[in-house]
Order: structure tokens, then sequence, then C-alpha cells
């Protein structure tokens, strides 16, 4: 579950961004004491995932408001579901209605897509990750999302855990010498992963004591390849333009995990729309 702490300047922030000086067009629609009420509707089959973070919204804004959750996360919806119900201030409701249902339909969507990729190799012995492509500010919210429609998590960022990149074994000189430098200074606990493009570098990788092995944009004879090389002795991750039309076949090469940018950097939003009423 997200922290109030963690959460509230994320949502206070997106507020502000939105609102500004003022909300000029309900300002001068509205009086500011009309009231009445308003529900949360999916229009699509979705994953519920961001309930609290779409209330948290409404009462940052307006502590009056009553905020009735239907759905809660990981919760599966259909179209016409109510996912929830708000009563008071038609004003407030107005105001932070966008940023609300920006937040409501990313992580539903982050959270739908995510059931779909889990479900889709469901009995391989495989689990999807997320990576560090989410959107800038909201990698708390998206890597929660992931969660919720039951993937993983990769590294949050780049303090908790090593991953070496191609780009860092070129700079470095060969994966043994990346490894090496990286082992002689970070924590004896934080394991190294490294990034490989064929078997000769898995082996490198291997041989230079490597925790984890990525295998990145490898087809499916090299990553079935690389899973005979390591025998079991390290994990052994798939990455790279995996979509749900391949993401079974991936599974089946015998690979650990696959990790799916797809996820959070390009994920489709959630049709949720909110259905406004005046009156108590």
């Amino acid at each position: 579950m997200l922290s109030r702490a963690a959460l509230d300047p994320i949502l206070r922030q997106a507020l502000a961004e939105d609102i500004g000086p003022g909300d000029v067009t309900t300002e001068a629609v509205l009086t500011g004491d009309e009231r009445g009420r308003a529900r949360a509707i999916a229009k699509s089959d979705l994953v519920v995932a961001g309930a609290e973070v779409f209330r948290e919204v409404f009462t940052l804004l307006d502590t009056s408001l009553k905020v009735a959750l239907s759905r809660r996360d990981g919760d599966q919806a259909r179209p016409g579901d109510t996912l929830a119900e708000l009563n008071g201030r038609l004003g407030s409701i107005l105001t932070a209605e966008r940023t609300a249902l920006n937040f409501f339909q990313r992580l539903c969507g982050i959270a739908t897509l995510t059931r779909r990729f889990v479900e889709e190799i469901d009995g391989t012995g495989a689990r999807i990750l997320d990576t560090r492509k989410t959107a800038p500010g909201l990698r708390l919210l998206d890597k929660y999302a992931v969660r919720v429609g039951g993937g993983r998590n990769h590294r949050f960022a780049l303090f908790d855990g090593v991953l070496i990149k191609d780009n860092h074994i070129a700079a470095a000189g060969g994966i043994a010498d990346a490894v090496a430098k990286v082992r002689s200074t970070v924590a004896h606990l934080m394991k190294i992963e490294v990034e490989c493009k064929n078997a000769a570098e898995v082996e490198e990788a291997l041989t230079a004591g490597a925790d984890a092995v990525m295998l990145d944009n490898m087809d499916l004879p090299a990553m079935r390849e690389a899973v005979a090389l390591v025998r079991g002795r390290v994990p052994l991750e798939a990455s790279g333009n995996v979509t749900l039309a391949n993401v079974r076949r991936v599974a089946e090469t015998g690979v650990d995990f696959i990790s799916v940018g797809a996820l959070t950097h390009s994920v489709a939003a959630a049709d949720i729309s909110l259905d406004i009423q005046r009156g108590t």
C-alpha cells in the first residue's frame, strides 16, 4: 500500500499544476454553494488500481467531500461498473475531477496491462517485471500499479540495485572489468546483474561472478542457448521487444524473469468517466 507521506506531495503538486491561481470556469459557472453527487464509472474492462489515490485527490482539495469506493485495488471491473461515488460541493468535484481521473485512469491502465501479461505466461514459472521507464515523478505510483496487476518490481531507481548495461561495459573496458570494479565498491549484500547480448557475453558474466544476467534483445534460440548454458546457476531476465503476442514463447525458453517497459512507458489509460448530478 502507498503511504500518505509519500503520496501527498505527488498529489498536491498535480493539483497545483492544474488549478494554479484558480479554476476560472468552475468559479464563473457556480456560486460555490451547489452540492451534488458524482460516480466514477468503468467504460471498459479493467483492473482497478489507484482507488485510494482517486479518493485522496478529492479530499486533499476539500476535506468535506465524501468519497465511497465501490471497488478496491486488484478488483476486476466491467463496463458500467461504479468504481466510486462522491457527495459534496460540486465546485470541488469539478475542480479536482481531471487530476483525479488522470491518476486513476493511468494506474488502472498499468494494472490492466500487467494482468494481461501475467495471465499470458501462467504456468511457465516466469515472472513479469517492470522497468525504470516510468513517467517522471510518478514512479512510485507506476510501480505500485504493476504490483496490483500481479507483476513484480525491478529495481526502483539507480540507488537500490546494480545493473551493468552495455554502455557501462563499454566505459569500463569489458564485462570482467565492470563487474570487478562494482564488486570492489558496492556493499557486499548488493546483487550485480549484467546485460548480455549473446552466449559469449553470458559466459563472461558468469565467469566474472555476476549474480544475475539480463538477456538483451536476444531472439528465442539465443535465449534457449543462454538458459542451457547457465543451467540455473543465476537468474535470467529476458528484456527487449516483449509483447503480448510473444511473451508466452519468451517465457517457455526457461528464463526466470521477463521485463516489459511497455507496462509503464506507453500504457493506454483505462476508460473511466465521472458523471456528475446536481442535488443532494
